[in-house]
């Protein structure tokens, strides 16, 4: 599927539509610094019933949240060097217990999850617009 949009309520069109098509628990959200990560999760969360307070999970490296359907894991692994830091922070753990995870700069552990099945949301800034690829 894909989206462009240009108003931050157009986030909500892309969420009405990719709702009802996330069919597995994890989905890899790539883009440039200030493509929309993160107000792309806020605006899902919301929607799936969660009355907590989005951030990014850039210094925690991940955060947890409560929804209707149950717990969304948020990470951002940008911080991170290599797989062994991904494991440290015990993310199979997480992807064995959650509704949902998030994964922002998911490059680092991209590799691991051969096997699995995962979307992927890209998000391109073109500046006027963002043009969004979801799998």
């Amino acid at each position: 599927m894909q989206f462009t949009i240009h108003t931050i309520e157009d986030w909500q069109k892309v969420v009405d539509i990719i709702i009802p098509e996330l069919q597995h628990n994890i989905l890899l959200l790539k883009g440039n610094l200030g493509a929309g990560k993160t107000t792309f999760t806020q605006f899902l969360l919301k929607n799936l019933g969660s009355e907590d307070e989005v951030n990014s999970p850039t210094y925690s490296i991940v955060n947890e949240y409560n929804t209707s359907k149950g717990k969304v894991y948020h990470f951002d692994l940008y911080r991170l060097k290599n797989i062994e830091e991904v494991y440290d922070i015990g993310i199979e753990e997480y992807l064995d217990n959650s509704f949902l995870c998030i994964i922002e700069w998911p490059e680092v552990y991209e590799e691991e999850l051969y096997g699995l099945n995962y979307h992927t949301m890209s998000i391109v800034n073109t500046g006027e617009s963002r043009d969004i690829t979801f799998d």
